[in-house]
C-alpha cells in the first residue's frame, strides 16, 4: 500500500508494475499495445511500427560495431527519429548520452571526449555542428538518424543496475554535468509518473518539452509509452495551440510559464486553448502558483504540481491533492528514502543516479558519507506528510547582519497573490528587494489601475508578517518577462532594469 493508492482504482493499480529496464518495458508494451498509436509526428506510428524501425536501427548499430555498454550520443531535436534512436540504443544495452540540440560544435566535440562516446547519432538539423568532432575525434562513428538496415536485431534484456542514460544537469553547484541513470532508475521514475490519477493508461499526451531534459524524457515520453498511450510531438511551439485543437490531448506535461501562457490565451479568446478533452496538466521544474491550480479547475482541468531532479530520474514527489494543499509539491513517491538535514532534503533510492560522469570532485560534494544525495533544496514536511520547497541552499542570501534568508520562502508569499505572475527576491546593496511580474488579467478583472500602489500595500502586509531582518525594502514592477533559462526557470542574476 502507498499513499497514492486511494487516488485510483484497483485495475489501474494492478497495471503499475516494476520493469527492470527500458528493454523489459518496451518488450511488454509492444506486445500489449501493438496496434495502439504510440507516436504522432506528421503521421501516426503504432507500437509495432516503431519496434520495426527500432529493430532495424539496432541492427544498423550492431553492423557498425556497437556493443553492450558503449556510450552513444544522441544529438537531435524532438521527433520520431529521436524516439527511435533512444529506444534502439537503450534496448541494445548501450548508454544513451542525450545532447541538447542547441549545443555548438566545440561543445559537441568536448562531450565526445568527456563522455567517451563510441558513436554519435545526429540529425540533419544538427549536421552542421559535428565537423570538429569528426576531424579531431575520428574514433567516434557518426550515424545520421534516418539511416537504417535491411536486417532486424532483437532487443537485449538488461538488469536494473546496468547504465541506461546520461542527461545534462546543473546539479547542486550550477556547473553543467552529465548525470548517469541506470535502467532501474529510469524505470522507477517512469513508474512514479503513473501515481495519483484516476486514469493513466491509454491516454493522449502532447509533447512540448525537450526530450533531452529529464522532465520531457521520463514524465512525458517514457510514461506515455509505459502506459500504452499516444504522444503527439509538437515541432514548433508557435503551432502548439493549433495542433492541440486537432490532436485533443488528455494529458499535458508543462512548466509553469507555459501553463501561464495557455491560461492567458484561454481568457483572451474565451475558450480553452488546451482543448476540450484535457483532464490533467502535470507541472514542474519551477514553483507553481496556487492561482494556476484554481484557474485551471475553472476550465475543468486538474493541474498537479510535483518536484523532481535530473539526478532522481525526475520524479521525487507529486501532489494529487493540489486544491487542498496548492503550495505543496505533494507526497514523496514510494521506494524513496529521504531525510532532512539542516533543512536540506537528502535522498536515496533506486531512482537516484549512479553519479556524475567524469566528475569525481562533484560526486564528493554531492553525496553524504552514508550515501545520501544532497539535493541542495530546502524543504519542510507538514503533519500530513505534504512536502514544500522553501528554497535552494546555494541561493540563500546572507545579509550584512549575518541573517540567512531563503529567497524562495519569501517569494512564496507573493505567489499567494493572484495578481503575481512571477517574482524574484534578491539582495540590493545589503537590503532585500523584490521584482514582480504582474498578472495583467487579474489586475484588469479587479479594476486595479494604480499597479504600483496596489503592490506597495500588499508588500506592506507581507512585511508585517515577517521578522524585521527579513522585510523587503525595494519593490520593482517589471514591464517585461524575466530572462529565463532554456527550461523556463528565472535566471537569478538580473538587475533592476527591465
Amino acid at each position: 500500500m502507498t499513499v497514492f493508492d486511494k487516488y485510483t482504482d484497483e485495475k489501474t493499480l494492478s497495471k503499475i508494475v516494476d520493469y527492470d529496464s527500458v528493454s523489459h518495458m518496451w518488450q511488454s508494451v509492444v506486445k500489449e499495445y501493438a496496434t495502439n498509436v504510440a507516436v504522432v509526428d506528421k503521421k501516426e506510428y503504432t507500437f509495432s511500427e516503431i519496434e520495426d524501425e527500432v529493430a532495424r536501427f539496432r541492427a544498423l548499430l550492431s553492423e557498425k560495431g556497437a556493443k553492450k555498454g558503449d556510450r552513444v550520443g544522441i544529438f537531435a531535436p524532438n521527433g520520431i527519429e529521436f524516439v527511435k534512436s533512444y529506444l534502439a540504443v537503450t534496448t541494445l544495452g548501450m548508454v544513451a548520452v542525450l545532447l541538447p540540440p542547441h549545443l555548438d560544435e566545440m561543445t559537441v566535440f568536448g562531450c565526445s571526449l568527456k563522455f567517451s562516446l563510441s558513436f554519435l547519432i545526429y540529425d540533419e538539423t544538427t549536421s552542421d555542428r559535428i565537423g570538429i568532432l569528426q576531424s579531431k575525434n575520428p574514433k567516434v562513428t557518426c550515424i545520421i538518424d534516418t539511416e537504417t538496415s535491411e536486417n532486424k536485431k532483437d532487443l537485449v534484456l538488461m538488469d536494473k543496475s546496468s547504465p541506461s542514460t546520461v542527461l545534462f544537469t546543473g546539479g547542486t553547484t550550477g556547473k553543467s554535468k552529465g548525470a548517469l541513470l541506470s535502467n532501474g532508475a529510469i524505470m522507477r521514475g517512469t513508474k512514479n509518473g503513473c501515481y495519483g490519477f484516476k486514469t493513466v493508461f491509454e491516454e493522449k499526451y502532447f509533447l512540448v518539452l525537450p526530450l533531452t531534459h529529464v522532465f520531457g524524457l521520463v514524465r512525458n515520453l517514457l510514461t506515455s509509452l509505459y502506459t500504452g498511450s499516444s504522444i503527439y510531438i509538437c515541432k514548433n511551439n508557435k503551432e502548439m495551440f493549433r495542433e492541440i485543437a486537432v490532436f485533443k490531448p488528455t494529458m499535458m506535461v508543462m512548466v509553469p510559464a507555459l501553463c501561464e501562457m495557455a491560461l492567458n490565451l484561454s481568457k483572451q479568446f474565451g475558450k480553452n486553448m488546451l482543448g476540450s478533452d484535457l483532464k490533467y496538466v502535470i507541472a514542474g521544474a519551477s514553483q507553481v502558483s496556487p492561482y494556476l491550480i484554481t484557474e485551471y479547475k475553472k476550465l475543468g482541468i486538474t493541474l498537479l504540481p510535483g518536484y523532481g531532479l535530473t539526478e532522481s530520474a525526475n520524479l521525487v514527489s507529486g501532489n494529487p491533492e493540489a486544491e487542498y494543499k496548492p503550495s505543496s509539491v505533494g507526497f514523496i513517491y514510494p521506494g524513496m528514502d529521504c531525510k532532512i538535514v539542516d533543512g536540506e532534503l537528502w535522498l536515496k533510492g533506486v531512482n537516484m543516479m549512479d553519479g556524475y560522469v567524469g566528475d569525481e570532485e562533484e560526486n564528493k560534494i554531492a553525496y553524504s558519507e552514508d550515501g545520501y544525495f544532497k539535493t541542495g533544496d530546502l524543504v519542510r514536511i507538514d503533519e500530513e506528510n505534504f512536502m514544500y520547497i522553501v528554497g535552494r541552499k546555494k541561493e540563500v542570501i546572507v545579509l550584512p547582519s549575518g541573517e540567512n534568508i531563503s529567497p524562495q520562502e519569501l517569494e512564496s508569499k507573493f505567489y499567494a497573490l493572484d495578481a503575481v505572475s512571477d517574482c524574484m527576491v534578491y539582495e540590493n546593496n545589503g537590503l532585500l528587494a523584490v521584482q514582480i511580474l504582474p498578472r495583467a488579467s487579474v489586475l484588469k478583472t479587479n479594476g486595479i489601475e494604480n499597479v504600483e500602489e496596489y503592490f506597495k500595500k500588499e508588500l506592506q502586509k507581507i512585511n508585517e508578517s515577517l521578522p524585521s531582518f527579513a522585510r523587503i525594502n525595494r519593490l520593482v514592477i517589471r514591464q517585461t518577462d524575466f530572462v529565463r533559462s532554456k527550461s523556463m526557470k528565472i535566471v537569478r542574476d538580473q538587475n533592476d532594469e527591465n
